[in-house]
């Protein structure tokens, strides 16, 4: 029998969502009751406010491109490891101290074979006169890791990250934009996802415009189109697009409502699996903030400066969602330690 829901103009749409296809109403249909409650009040709040439902959409869409960069970022510095190596005796020759570590961003004291591993790195860089974070790097394991190299040409905070399976989207797009050996993309497209994803890591409101998604949207495709060579990036565009035009809006419902509590049983098992889908999405995107926040050392006051002011909105934000709060109870913890020592 079809099941008989509270009408809503609320059409399924059917999205793969994890790998699994999940069917997700747009909007989602909640009928609150003992029973049938299938979210937190805070999460119905949260996703019919129309501009934070942009700011989780898009926070999603980076995930789903940092997927399908992962194995072509990979593939390409393991070549470009191999590539320096053969050309290089030099560079094939151990660490003649095992104790060459950076200060801070600075790097300087090492021993010849990791002096070579520096000049090699900074010749291969798009802005050799920029910030360069050698705290991200080994470089007694440049030899022999190639993913130690490739963290060279990326954003702060990457010195306890092993492989691509264990970066964000801003180190691999950043990667991609200061690495010279991804020559056969224009850098450009991976700047302006940057920018917009800048925008977004660092909203203290947690909420972006239509206007913003429309210009987010844009750098995306332009990205796409540019390595369409990759054999994953069509179908990473096929996903973005889904993911933007998604709604995710709550219809809520007293149980009075329906004609039969039993019929809609199907229906509440599709909607509490994806409830508890957006709420992963929705914490996946506060953990990679709170972990930007709260583990990358700050490399100028500037930047100590605006990651305490983003810690302090995220703090309130969690604070102020009871299910966020218990959540994040460990990360909130961090925060309220760190407030006490301003």
């Amino acid at each position: 029998m079809r099941s008989m829901l509270p009408s809503c103009g609320c059409n399924a749409v059917l999205h793969s969502l994890g790998g699994a296809s999940v069917n997700l109403l747009s909007p989602f249909v909640v009928v609150l009751g003992s029973e049938t409650k299938m979210v937190r009040e805070e999460l119905v709040v949260r996703l019919n406010d129309r501009e934070y439902k942009n700011w989780l959409k898009a926070g999603r869409c980076l995930i789903i491109l940092k997927d399908g960069l992962l194995s072509y970022t990979d593939q390409q510095m393991r070549s470009f490891h191999t590539d320096l190596l053969n050309k290089s005796s030099l560079l094939r020759s151990p660490c003649l101290t095992s104790s060459c570590k950076p200060r801070g961003s600075k790097l300087s004291s090492t021993c010849r074979p990791c002096s070579e591993w520096q000049k090699v790195i900074l010749m291969h860089h798009r802005t050799p006169d920029g910030t360069i974070n050698w705290a991200n790097c080994s470089p007694p394991l440049w030899r022999t890791d190639h993913w130690e190299v490739a963290k060279a040409y990326m954003p702060r905070g990457q010195g306890q990250v092993r492989g691509a399976d264990q970066c964000d989207a801003s180190a691999l797009l950043n990667l991609i934009n200061f690495c010279k050996w991804f020559c056969a993309e224009d850098p450009k497209s991976a700047r302006q996802v940057i920018q917009c994803r800048n925008e977004l890591m660092h909203s203290n409101e947690f909420r972006v415009k239509d206007e913003w998604m429309r210009k987010y949207r844009a750098a995306l495709q332009h990205f796409v189109q540019q390595f369409s060579h990759i054999p994953r990036m069509a179908a990473v565009g096929r996903q973005i697009e889904d993911m933007l035009a998604v709604d995710l809006s709550i219809c809520v419902f007293g149980e009075d409502q329906t004609d039969s509590a039993c019929m809609l049983n199907d229906s509440i098992r599709q909607l509490e699996t994806s409830a508890e889908v957006v709420s992963q999405w929705e914490a996946a995107l506060l953990q990679e903030m709170l972990q930007e926040c709260l583990h990358a050392a700050p490399d100028s006051e500037a930047a100590n400066a605006q990651d305490t002011k983003l810690l302090k909105s995220l703090g309130g934000f969690l604070r102020s969602n009871k299910d966020l709060s218990e959540r994040f109870s460990t990360e909130l913890q961090a925060i309220t330690e760190l407030e006490a020592r301003e």
